[in-house]
C-alpha cells in the first residue's frame, strides 16, 4: 500500500512539474483622456502651417496650450487615417468671460469621402444637339480633334 501510495504521488509531482508556461506580451490602444482646459486669457491666434498631402495620413493642426501661466505652442502632427472616419480639428471655444479647449475627434463619415474628388460638370446647361442621321447606315465617326 505504501508503494502504492509513494508511486502515486510520485506520478502526480512529475505531471504538475512537467506544467505548461505561458508567456504574452500585449498593447492596449485607447485614446488619450479627455482634456479640459478653461482659461480667461484669450488664446493667441493659431500659427498657420503648410502642410503637403501626404496619402493616407491625416494632419492634426497644432495649438496654444497654457502652462505655466504662459501660452505655449505644441506642434501639430500626422495621423494614419482611420477608414470611414473623418477628422475634426480641436478649437477654443468662448464661453461667457472663459475660453475652453474642445478636443479634436474622429467622427464616422456618414457624407461620404471627405476629401475625394471633387465632379463637376463644366458642360453648357443646354446640351447640343443631337447628330443628324447617317445617310449611309455606317457608324457615325467624330473627330474630337
Amino acid at each position: 500500500m505504501k508503494r502504492t501510495v509513494l508511486a502515486s504521488f510520485l506520478l502526480v509531482a512529475t505531471v504538475a512539474a512537467t506544467g505548461c508556461v505561458v508567456r504574452a506580451r500585449g498593447q492596449v490602444h485607447a485614446p488619450p483622456p479627455a482634456v479640459y482646459v478653461e482659461v480667461e486669457e484669450e488664446p493667441p491666434p493659431p500659427r498657420q502651417t503648410v502642410v503637403e498631402v501626404r496619402p493616407g495620413f491625416v494632419f492634426i493642426q497644432g495649438r496654444w496650450d497654457r502652462r505655466g501661466g504662459q501660452w505655449v505652442w505644441r506642434d501639430g502632427y500626422w495621423e494614419r487615417e482611420r477608414a470611414g472616419h473623418v477628422w475634426y480639428d480641436g478649437r477654443w471655444e468662448r464661453r461667457g468671460r472663459r475660453h475652453v479647449w474642445v478636443e479634436g475627434s474622429w467622427r464616422a463619415n456618414t457624407q461620404g469621402p471627405a476629401n475625394g474628388p471633387v465632379i463637376r460638370d463644366h458642360r453648357d446647361r443646354n446640351p447640343p444637339p443631337p447628330p443628324p442621321p447617317n445617310p449611309g447606315g455606317g457608324p457615325v465617326i467624330r473627330d474630337h480633334r
